[in-house]
């Protein structure tokens, strides 16, 4: 039987959400709380990749298990057990054909910044003191629903085997005089994508490139004439959709 855990966390201390050698990992701690709690070896999918220090709100994994499980018992022992920066919202029995990654038919990011000193946002929201073209960088945003292909965006060497996305949204939206967030809705990202759109799109908001030079830019494909990568702590995974 196959089983789906909803869950967010803070990413702050962790690797990225994938197991890997000598690294805190979000996918090591779920595995080890299930495989604690059912008393068997549990591995788990996740809904996709989220990068060191970069966080969910809405995450989605997969494991398969044998026995019918009490999935509210379940959720309120895995928050018993699992680190306080990782919490679980549910757990539910699924079709046995559903995939946590490829079931999924978008994912939704945001990128949070603010204008001002800000206390209480600074751990998850990244402090810029330009004058931003709000205006100008939502009309560039626009344009990347017209294109398919995020080669200059994606992190370079990686190994994936198509840089073919399809955008649904993308868009920044005013929280208050001070706050903002790039939101973008997609099928599937590329490793550093977002990062990487929202460098691009302050530099356009900054008056350092046009919306000409910004659309050469995707169809060229190349990673070194984008923008720089921001930093992961502002970067939150919203929702995954089935």
């Amino acid at each position: 039987m196959r089983y789906f855990v909803y869950f967010s966390y803070d990413g702050t201390r962790y690797h990225g959400w994938q197991m890997q050698p000598d690294a805190h990992s979000v996918q090591a701690e779920l595995q080890r709380a299930l495989s604690t709690l059912l008393r068997g070896t549990i591995e788990v999918v996740g809904a996709g990749r989220t990068d060191a220090g970069v966080h969910a709100r809405k995450m989605a994994a997969h494991f398969d298990w044998d026995e019918q499980i009490d999935c509210g018992q379940l959720s309120y022992r895995l928050n018993k057990l699992l680190p306080y920066d990782i919490a679980v919202h549910r757990v539910e029995q699924v079709e046995g054909n559903l995939h946590a990654r490829f079931s999924a038919t978008s994912r939704t990011y945001h990128y949070y910044i603010h204008t001002v000193k800000d206390p209480f946002a600074r751990a998850y929201s990244l402090e810029l003191h330009y004058n931003l073209d709000f205006e100008a960088m939502n009309k560039a945003a626009s344009r990347l629903l017209d294109f398919d292909d995020f080669g200059a965006f994606c992190k370079s060497h990686t190994d994936v085997k198509t840089t073919i996305c399809h955008i649904a949204e993308a868009r920044w939206v005013q929280i208050d005089d001070n706050h903002w967030y790039f939101r973008i809705t997609a099928n599937r990202f590329l490793r550093n994508m977002v990062r990487a759109v929202v460098g691009t799109l302050i530099e356009l908001g900054r008056g350092r490139i046009t919306q000409e030079e910004f659309i050469k830019i995707i169809k060229n494909r190349k990673r070194t004439a984008a923008g720089e990568s921001m930093p992961a702590h502002a970067l939150f995974l919203e929702e995954v959709n089935y």
